[in-house]
C-alpha cells in the first residue's frame, strides 16, 4: 500500500483539470469531437510507447490478447462517458460536473451488488451509498437555476460515473501490473474509433483557437494517456473499489481550478452536494466506519 496514496494524489491532480479543459474546449467544440480528439490524441502517445517498451511484434500479438476487453473498456469506459460529461458540461459548470461525477464509487458499490460479490456492502455502508444518492439529488435541485437542462447535465455527468463503474469492474478481471500499457493502449484506440466519425461530422468549419486545442492536446496526453495508465495501475495493483476513491480528490481540485480559471461561483448547494456525495462515498466504500460499539447498536 506504500505507492497507492501518491498514485491516488497524482491522478486526482491531473483528473481534477480535465473538467477545466472540457470546459474550454466545449465552447468551441461539440461532445463527440472533442472526445474522439482527445482519444485519438491519447492512442497517438500510447501507441509509439507500447511498441517501443515491447517491439513491433510482441506489441502487436499482446493488443490482439485484450482486443476484445479492450473494445468494450474502450466504449463504456472511454467513449460513452467521456461524451457524457463533455454533453453535461454545456448546461453545469466543470465544478458541479466533478461533484456529480464523484457518485462513481457510490455507482461501483450498487454493481458490485449483483456482479461482484467480494466488494458488496451492507449496514453503515448501505447507509454511505443511500446518503451518496441523496447528495445526487440535491446537486441537481428541485429547482435549479439554469433550468432543467441543468437537471439533464447533471445527470448525463451522474450516468457517465455509472459508465465508469461498469468499466472498472469489468476491466478488473481483465487488467493484470504486466498488461496495464496494452489495455490502455486498446482502449484509447477502441474509443477514438468508435467516436471519430461522428467527431468528423461534427466538427467545425474553422480550426478552433489555441485554447480549445491545447486544452483538447493536454486532455488527450495528460487526462487520457497518462491518466488511463495510472488508474489501470491502481485497479490491478489495489482492486476497483480502492481506485475509484480517487473521486474524493476531483470535486476540490476541480473546484478551485474552475473558481481561479473560468470564475465559476462556489455555491451552497454545490458545497451541500459535495459534503453528501463525498461523506457517503466515505461511509460506503469503508474508508470511514463507525467505531465498533457503536456499529453493533445500529445493527
Amino acid at each position: 500500500m506504500r505507492g497507492y496514496v501518491p498514485l491516488l494524489s497524482l491522478l486526482g491532480t491531473i483528473w481534477g483539470a480535465s473538467f477545466l479543459f472540457i470546459e474550454v474546449a466545449d465552447r468551441a467544440l461539440e461532445p463527440t469531437t472533442l472526445m474522439g480528439a482527445r482519444l485519438l490524441v491519447a492512442a497517438a502517445v500510447l501507441v509509439p510507447v507500447f511498441v517501443v517498451s515491447r517491439g513491433g511484434r510482441s506489441a502487436l500479438a499482446e493488443l490482439g490478447r485484450v482486443a476484445r476487453p479492450g473494445m468494450v473498456a474502450g466504449v463504456v469506459a472511454a467513449a460513452l462517458p467521456f461524451t457524457l460529461i463533455a454533453w453535461g458540461q454545456k448546461h453545469i459548470d466543470s465544478g458541479t460536473a466533478a461533484i456529480a461525477n464523484g457518485s462513481m464509487p457510490i455507482v461501483v458499490v450498487l454493481l458490485a451488488l449483483r456482479f461482484r460479490e467480494s466488494e458488496r456492502v451492507a449496514g453503515l455502508r448501505l447507509f454511505g451509498v443511500l446518503l451518496g444518492l441523496v447528495g445526487v439529488g440535491v446537486l441537481a435541485g428541485a429547482n435549479p437555476p439554469g433550468g432543467w437542462w441543468t437537471v439533464a447535465g447533471t445527470l448525463a455527468v451522474v450516468a457517465a460515473a455509472f459508465s465508469y463503474a461498469a468499466g472498472a469492474l469489468y476491466a478488473q478481471n481483465y487488467v493484470d501490473t504486466g498488461r496495464v500499457l496494452a489495455f490502455s493502449t486498446a482502449q484509447c484506440i477502441a474509443g477514438a474509433l468508435v467516436l471519430l466519425p461522428f467527431g468528423l461530422i461534427q466538427a467545425p468549419a474553422d480550426l478552433p483557437g489555441w485554447k480549445p486545442i491545447a486544452s483538447v492536446l493536454a486532455l488527450g496526453v495528460a487526462g487520457t494517456a497518462v491518466g488511463t495508465l495510472l488508474y489501470y495501475r491502481l485497479v490491478s495493483s489495489y482492486g476497483s473499489a480502492r481506485a475509484s476513491l480517487v473521486v474524493y480528490l476531483l470535486p476540490p481540485f476541480a473546484l478551485i481550478y474552475g473558481g481561479v480559471f473560468l470564475d465559476e461561483p462556489f455555491t451552497a448547494q454545490k458545497l451541500v452536494g459535495m459534503a453528501l456525495i463525498l461523506g457517503g462515498v466515505a461511509v460506503g466504500s469503508g474508508v470511514v466506519t463507525w467505531p465498533r460499539r457503536l456499529a453493533a447498536v445500529a445493527e
